[in-house]
Formats: structure tokens, C-alpha cells, sequence
């Protein structure tokens, strides 16, 4: 595997991702900001943060196999969420969770980050995630 993740002692602990990951390869692969549409551009989801979470995972997994990737090789994600309040981890878990499996994460998940923003490009995304990974 060419990414090693692991949570140095003395940072916080019980996080639901690894604090560090260490990569080797050649090729660097950037999965622009995937949201919660179907195929064909159909909203999937809409006003479901549970849901939308769900499908962006999905569609990051597309992304990540269409370039010969997985889930093993990421590095970094970056979770963007609108209206974000910490009340809604559970709702936001729920969505890990629920495609845990199906897509094979890693648990704990890569580096992440959630970050919270006022809004998105359109009135019903609620989750944009972009993913960086390592092949080799």
C-alpha cells in the first residue's frame, strides 16, 4: 500500500479519522468537489444531510476507481458543509457510516477536515467533499 495513517500520541484522540498520513508513489490524483448528484445531474437527496453525505462518497469512489484508485490510496479529505452546527456530527456520521461498507473506508478515515460555509453553488447542496490520494 503506498499510504501509511496513523494519530501521533498527544493529539486528540477518539477522532473518527487519522491525524497523519504518509504517502509514496508517482502518481497524485485530485478529485475535484463531488456533491450529492446522480449520473445524470439529478439532485440526490435534497434537504438530507444523511443522504447527501452518502452520494458524495459515492461519487468520490467513482472519481478515485476512474483513475485507478481507491480509498487506500487517500491521502486527504476536505468535507465542506453548509449551515454546519456540531449537532449535526450524528447526522453527518450517519452518512459515513451507511456507505462504510459498500465502499470499503477506512475506519478511521484518512486525514479530514469538515468545514463549515455559509453556502454552496446551488440552493441544495449541503456537502461537497474533494479528495487528494497517492498511487502508485
Amino acid at each position: 500500500m503506498s499510504v501509511s495513517r496513523f494519530s501521533p500520541e498527544g493529539l486528540q484522540p477518539h477522532t473518527p479519522y487519522h491525524h497523519v498520513a504518509v504517502s509514496t508513489g508517482t502518481r497524485h490524483i485530485h478529485v475535484s468537489g463531488q456533491i450529492a448528484r446522480a449520473g445524470n445531474g439529478d439532485p440526490v437527496a435534497p434537504d438530507d444531510l444523511t443522504g447527501q453525505v452518502a452520494q458524495v462518497m459515492r461519487n468520490t469512489s467513482r472519481a478515485l476507481a476512474g483513475a485507478g484508485a481507491s480509498f487506500d490510496d487517500v491521502v486527504r479529505l476536505t468535507f465542506y458543509v453548509t449551515a454546519w452546527a456540531p449537532e449535526k456530527i450524528e447526522e453527518f456520521m450517519a452518512g459515513i457510516d451507511s456507505v462504510s461498507d459498500e465502499l470499503r473506508l477506512p475506519s478511521p478515515l484518512p486525514p479530514s477536515s469538515l468545514i463549515g460555509v455559509d453556502y454552496l453553488f446551488e440552493p441544495d447542496v449541503l456537502v461537497e467533499v474533494e479528495a487528494i490520494a497517492i498511487a502508485e
